[in-house]
């Protein structure tokens, strides 16, 4: 069977999102059956960002430099032994925070190359057909796909399964192994490797000129004004609806079920995200400034409606809000793509984009910071202040897009 060059990469987005956020409903199960506490457990969500960032960092450039296949490869041919490292977590805290930091760096990666790759297979010559936007609507929606199939899978087995703390990452290791070989098989779309300079010298000259392009791009107006307000609430979002809500819940009211409820949570959140990333291309083409309008709109309510989950301490409030801050990921996550991918130049694409996924990746933070504060000023005072904090954001969006020199 014939499968098209960008859905190979895209592929490897899936089963990269998928290993990621399968983690999320387990934070659960690991807080009532590993008898973690709410902190450790929120940190273990954290150490993540700490090896994606520099996976994002590091893959771009070193793409631009190298191939992207070249990286993307190893990079999701490592998640196998990251997922292996968490299984083995069951039996020590170390092993979940070293397995959740590699599945951090791989998907770092991951991220950054194959987004660029999607994008560059998604226009002439492999696919001349493909509207502007295609890059970064096929490359948001696999890796979105991915974040919300591998949470459903991943919670259904540790809830019903046998081997609850082991079994949704080998599903994951199953699911992989396929995958590489499509990446394997995806044709490369850098042109030829540049003369040959020693190791040590290629890599300090792939990264500096990296980090020189990117710079170029983060300094562009349009990235200050319309990128840098938006990118940290992406996931903002997300942590606000499936790893903030569980525990502002508390395990009194779901009792039993919380394991199966946070999964439910994680897919409205993911549904709700890839069903509207549809819209975020139709709002592109009518107005460029209106999809980050929206989207960080959209979670500046999901803020204030967790907030209610946390007040009232109702599920039923806990899933509405799931389903309006997913929608606002997905409009928001698609919208900053399709900027940074308008904003860069070829030769920037890869760092800039890498530079884009780790400032949406602080949003994953969020869990950490509430967490310690939690039992000082409750979480409905504490979800009402990153409310707060979206709306400040907002009309810096607002007002970046109403000056001529963002605009045009």
């Amino acid at each position: 069977m014939h499968v098209k060059s960008w859905a190979r990469v895209a592929a490897a987005l899936f089963a990269i999102g998928y290993g990621a956020n399968q983690f999320s409903p387990l934070m659960v199960m690991y807080r009532e059956q590993g008898h973690y506490s709410a902190t450790v457990v929120a940190a273990f969500f954290g150490v993540y960002v700490a090896g994606l960032v520099p996976g994002l960092v590091v893959g771009g450039p070193l793409s631009d430099r190298y191939g992207r296949r070249t990286l993307l490869l190893p990079a999701v041919a490592a998640s196998v032994p990251a997922s292996a490292v968490l299984a083995l977590g069951a039996f020590a805290e170390s092993l979940l925070f070293t397995g959740r930091f590699l599945f951090g760096l791989v998907t770092g990666v991951a991220m950054a190359v194959g987004s660029t790759w999607v994008k560059e297979l998604s226009q002439a010559p492999h696919d001349p057909a493909a509207d502007p936007a295609a890059g970064a609507r096929r490359a948001a929606l696999a890796l979105s796909a991915g974040f919300g199939v591998g949470p459903v899978i991943g919670g259904v087995l540790a809830q019903w399964a046998p081997l609850p703390m082991e079994l949704p990452y080998l599903a994951h290791i199953l699911l992989t192994i396929p995958v590489i070989v499509l990446v394997a098989r995806a044709p490369e779309t850098l042109p030829s490797p540049p003369p040959p300079l020693s190791e040590r010298r290629a890599r300090a000259v792939g990264l500096s000129e990296g980090a020189v392009r990117s710079s170029v791009g983060v300094g562009h107006p349009r990235f200050r004004g319309l990128v840098l307000p938006l990118a940290p609430w992406v996931f903002a979002g997300p942590a606000l609806s499936f790893a903030v809500q569980p525990a502002a819940l508390g395990a009194e009211r779901t009792a039993g079920f919380g394991l199966i409820f946070a999964t439910l949570l994680t897919a409205v959140t993911l549904s709700a995200g890839v069903g509207i990333q549809s819209a975020a291309r139709r709002l592109d083409a009518r107005n460029p400034l209106a999809g980050g309008r929206l989207g960080l709109g959209l979670l500046l309510v999901g803020s204030l409606v967790a907030a209610g989950t946390a007040l009232t301490g109702s599920l039923v409030v806990a899933v509405v809000a799931s389903a309006v801050l997913g929608a606002g990921f997905g409009i928001s996550l698609v919208s900053g793509l399709i900027e940074v991918q308008r904003i860069a130049r070829p030769e920037q694409l890869a760092g800039l984009t890498a530079v884009y996924y780790s400032l949406t990746y602080v949003g994953f933070l969020l869990p950490v910071v509430l967490a310690p504060l939690a039992p000082l000023v409750g979480y409905p005072v504490l979800l009402l202040a990153v409310a707060g904090l979206a709306a400040l954001c907002l009309v810096a969006l607002v007002v970046a897009g109403a000056r001529r020199r963002v605009a045009v």
